[in-house]
């Protein structure tokens, strides 16, 4: 089989197309012919040698994918072969609270990922996906919409009439805006791209921001709200964002701190976090859980995740180099 390799820390282009022999599952494990993979932030990062210091070489990047079942080992009974099922982000993260523990079950970084014609992986960290999606959507699930999910459905849940701000038009934006809709929130979207912003418009966006021609938005978010703020950030961009979020939410309100766009380091003013008695939420992704009770959810209303572009998956790099430039909207995926 064919599987791509990091074998050095010198970025897209140390990316290398292998041959292996294909693995055969072991008790408890399924054998997944992948069809498709999907992009996220975090695998441009750990591609180029920026995820940390302690990534192990080579490895097999990618966390998101979706497959079919065309072996199971000994004792396997949550999946049969012809299913067609995505692997859960962290594989040990099934319910209840994060850990250290769960978090070196990260495909794609503490662990190899999914960026090979064939995968193994135990049949407790891969979920069923929704029927009506194609397999490029099915597979923009795992890593952005459970991170959306989370942000949205655990800690201060939203009510309906409650105010949402989304951060740009990548992955976890677009499905925190897609969900939103459905809980019934009002959701205010940033870009820098006013053909993107109408494109939010037509998704359901109700206030719109262009952050390049309106650089102080925290101001414009204030007024937006009637000076109350909102009552949740769903807070992308990291460094060069974070200060003005915490102007921009409510007095108790939560900031859903997920991504890191912009820098992984910043001065941050903690005095408006506890001045405001706001919530700094880390949200990591989430658990199988989190993952199948969100795909009721899509599957409920008919939810279908915005790709924006797919590549073959000999066209990883060109993939990547996309994300790159970020020209997209939505998911980038790869088909097998």
């Amino acid at each position: 089989m064919k599987v791509w390799e990091v074998h050095s820390k010198e970025g897209i282009e140390a990316l290398t197309l292998v041959e292996k022999p294909e693995p055969q599952p072991k008790a408890g494990q399924v054998l997944l012919k992948m069809r498709a993979a999907s992009l996220n932030y975090r695998d441009l990062l750990t591609v180029k040698g920026a995820y940390g210091s302690k990534q192990k070489l080579p490895f097999v990047p990618l966390s998101d994918g979706v497959g079919e079942v065309v072996a199971v080992g000994e004792g396997v009974s949550r999946v049969k072969v012809g299913d067609r099922v995505a692997g859960i982000f962290m594989q040990t993260w099934l319910e209840g609270e994060f850990s250290l523990d769960k978090s070196k079950s990260a495909l794609g970084g503490a662990i190899d990922g999914i960026l090979a014609e064939y995968v193994t992986l135990d049949e407790n960290g891969v979920v069923h996906v929704p029927e009506h999606l194609s397999d490029e959507e099915a597979a923009s699930l795992p890593c952005a919409a459970v991170t959306a999910w989370n942000a949205l459905t655990t800690d201060g849940k939203l009510k309906a009439g409650d105010t949402v701000l989304i951060q740009g038009t990548g992955g976890v934006s677009l499905f925190a805006l897609q969900f939103g809709k459905i809980m019934g929130v009002k959701v205010i979207a940033t870009s820098s791209s006013d053909l993107k912003l109408e494109k939010l418009k037509q998704l359901g966006a109700s206030e719109l921001i262009n952050y390049k021609t309106t650089p102080n938005w925290d101001e414009k978010v204030w007024q937006l709200t009637n000076e109350v703020g909102v009552d949740r950030i769903i807070e992308v961009g990291g460094a060069a964002t974070f200060n003005k979020s915490l102007r921009a939410v409510r007095y108790g309100g939560y900031i859903s701190l997920i991504g890191v766009l912009s820098g992984f380091s910043a001065d941050v003013s903690t005095v408006s976090i506890l001045h405001k008695g706001i919530t700094v939420q880390g949200i990591y992704v989430g658990s199988r859980d989190m993952f199948e009770t969100m795909n009721k959810a899509i599957a409920l209303h008919g939810i279908k995740p915005i790709v924006d572009r797919v590549f073959p998956f000999e066209e990883v790099r060109q993939a990547l180099e996309y994300m790159e430039s970020g020209a997209h909207f939505g998911k980038i995926a790869l088909r097998f």
